[in-house]
């Protein structure tokens, strides 16, 4: 496939400008497949610093930089202009400490992190892996949310390995570092029926606020809210307090330090859980979803703002 020239000197320029320069598909905050999503965890749990390209919002990047490296798909990892490869081959060096080396970072922690396993989850995870044959063992990956997942994976010995109650579980790198002191527990009780996880390293929840407790903490200075709304809804129905937007985007916020007091308000309170989640993920430690949203606001703390 030829490569247009105007294309190519945009390439060019963007590896130019970068040492670093991640093509993938969306954004490090919000990945838009599984295979760039690896890529990103596998940076940043490296610590890199690096540029991104979501080709997803550029069809010209997305086929250009195909034929530029001769490399058919996304993401792809560039260093000092060089093409490092895929999600594959970013996860294999991150796991050598190769991608370190080539970052010019510090060699990687493999200290196996210290786990549980209590003894009714290792009855359980001891028979689905007696079941599965030889040769398998727990995989457990932590997502940078410090969402969980367990399954059985053949057993590898180049892998982050801990034991607990005769349970081998394996670990990617960026996993291994989330998972110290982590718990899993069965449980038949008000928490449900399975797997149980504690993980001490996770961001507390999201916590509900009432429209009246909001309201009290912001005119009080000790908490902001984020309107998630668009503009057109805001000019529907408005509080009478203080607070931020998404106007220009979410950037700006996700900059501020991590324990900024955040509390997100929405419509009915859909969207604004959702946003919470999302800075709950990006490590803010003090987030809060505002139950009922504008609506609940009108009919419990201030009755001049409008319905719709």
């Amino acid at each position: 496939m030829s490569l247009d020239p105007a294309v190519r000197a945009r390439i060019e320029s963007l590896l130019a400008t970068n040492p670093v320069v991640l093509f993938m598909k969306g954004n490090p905050n919000a990945p838009q497949c599984g295979f760039s999503s690896k890529a990103v965890g596998a940076l940043d749990a490296a610590g890199a610093d690096y540029a991104h390209v979501d080709v997803l919002s550029d069809p010209e990047i997305r086929e250009g930089i195909k034929a530029y490296g001769d490399w058919p798909t996304i993401p792809q990892l560039y260093i000092r202009g060089e093409l490092v490869g895929g999600s594959d081959i970013i996860l294999q060096m991150a796991g050598s400490g190769e991608l370190h080396a080539a970052l010019g970072l510090p060699a990687p922690d493999r200290t196996p992190p210290a786990i549980t396993i209590t003894p009714a989850a290792a009855d359980l995870l001891r028979k689905a892996i007696d079941d599965a044959g030889d040769g398998y063992a727990l995989q457990i990956d932590i997502d940078k949310g410090f969402n969980a997942r367990l399954q059985l994976a053949p057993r590898d010995e180049a892998a982050i390995a801990s034991e607990s109650a005769g349970i081998r579980a394996q670990f990617d790198l960026a996993s291994a570092a989330r998972a110290r002191g982590l718990v899993i527990d069965w449980a038949d009780d008000e928490r449900g029926k399975g797997l149980v996880i504690d993980n001490p390293n996770a961001p507390p929840k999201v916590r509900n606020l009432t429209p009246a407790q909001a309201s009290e903490q912001a005119r009080a200075g000790t908490l902001t809210i984020v309107d998630v709304r668009p503009a057109d809804e805001r000019a529907l129905a408005s509080i009478n307090v203080a607070y931020a937007t998404f106007d220009d985007g979410p950037g700006e916020i996700e900059g501020w330090p991590k324990d900024t007091p955040l509390a997100f308000l929405c419509h009915h309170g859909g969207r604004s859980a959702q946003a919470a989640e999302h800075f709950r993920a990006l490590g803010f430690s003090k987030v809060h979803n505002i139950t009922g949203g504008i609506d609940a606001w009108a009919a419990h703390v201030d009755s001049s703002v409008g319905t719709y």
